[in-house]
């Protein structure tokens, strides 16, 4: 089998990322591997960010933003089923996969979940950042 086909072996990722919760996982399980709240938290005030060691990131995603509220600015990037702000939705697969699944999207297909009045484009949009950001294989 050629190597660029060894993807067809692998288990399909499965991701749903709602207006409120993201539940991912693989295809054919019973139950999904991961579900946290769909959102991102910038710091308010960036002095007191960097005043504790832990806190030095540039954003924190799902339930550690939510235990962090009073200092963040939360965001959620989907709204009504639809994604709003892109940037923040890469960020959120990003975590997804490297830090929440801790799998390499490169050697999975993924299926992705949309609103069934999901824009043309916003799909168009969510296949090429998984193919051109992700290197997903289908």
């Amino acid at each position: 089998m050629a190597e660029d086909e060894s993807f067809l072996n692998a288990k399909a990722l499965v991701v749903d990322n709602g207006t409120g919760i993201s539940k991912n996982g693989f295809a054919g399980e019973d139950q999904p591997r991961s579900v946290f709240p769909t959102l991102i938290g910038y710091p308010k005030y960036e002095s007191i960010m960097t005043d504790v060691e832990h806190y030095t990131r540039e954003y924190y995603i799902g339930e550690e933003a939510m235990q962090l509220k009073g200092v963040l600015k939360l965001m959620f990037p989907v709204e009504h089923g639809i994604i709003e702000d892109w940037t923040a939705m890469e960020k959120i697969w990003h975590y997804t996969f490297y830090t929440d699944l801790r799998i390499d999207p490169s050697e999975h297909p993924v299926l992705l979940t949309e609103a069934p009045l999901n824009p043309r484009p916003n799909r168009e949009k969510m296949a090429e950042i998984m193919f051109e950001t992700f290197n997903t294989p289908a």
